[in-house]
Formats: C-alpha cells, sequence, structure tokens
C-alpha cells in the first residue's frame, strides 16, 4: 500500500459526518472528494489538501504544512501535510476544514 491505512482512516472518521463524501485512489494514495471535488488525501509519508490559493498562506502557518509538490514544482492552492500533523486531532481538524471550505465553493461534478 502506498499509503499509510492509519491516517486513510483518520481522515475518513473526520469526514464520516459529511454529506457527499466518496474516496479515490489517486496520486498513489487516497482522495476524499465532496460532489466530484478534491477536499483531502493520503500518500506516502503524509497527505494533502486542496485549501484553494486563497486560504493557501493561512495554511502554511500551521505546523507541519508546506507547499505541495510533486513534480518540484509548486501546486497552487494545495499543500501538503506531514504525518505527524495529519496525526494530530487538532491540526487535521484546521486543515480538513479549510479545505471542505474551499470544495463547498467550488460547484458539482
Amino acid at each position: 500500500m502506498a499509503y499509510d491505512s492509519g491516517l486513510a482512516e483518520l481522515m475518513r472518521s473526520e469526514l464520516a459526518d459529511v454529506s457527499g463524501v466518496t474516496e479515490k485512489k489517486m496520486f498513489g494514495g487516497l482522495c476524499f472528494l465532496l460532489h466530484g471535488n478534491m477536499i483531502c488525501g493520503v500518500h506516502k509519508g503524509g497527505g494533502m489538501a486542496r485549501v484553494g490559493k486563497a486560504q493557501e498562506p493561512d495554511a502554511l502557518t500551521i505546523e507541519g504544512v508546506s507547499p505541495l509538490s510533486f513534480t518540484g514544482r509548486p501546486m497552487g492552492g494545495m499543500v501538503d501535510v506531514s504525518e505527524d500533523s495529519l496525526a494530530d486531532d487538532a491540526l487535521r481538524a484546521r486543515i480538513v476544514t479549510m479545505a471542505l471550505s474551499y470544495a463547498r465553493s467550488l460547484p458539482p461534478k
């Protein structure tokens, strides 16, 4: 498995009460989507969240969060989240809240 199933379960439980959430294997990991729009996901070594460009500066102030760059080039509006930060209930909740806020602003696919 390319991602930590324990972290995936933490994300799954964080999103359990949100209607319209689905899971999809992407980027060598597991992504969570709201009405077809990516919220967040887990990958080898941690996770990621789609917070949007407007919230990215605020997200980057959270411990263990850095710009997401799978190819060496930052992906605007996306952040990488360390394993430790995903495992921390308070930090994970902050990140997921930001990502959900962004996903809810998008039209369903």
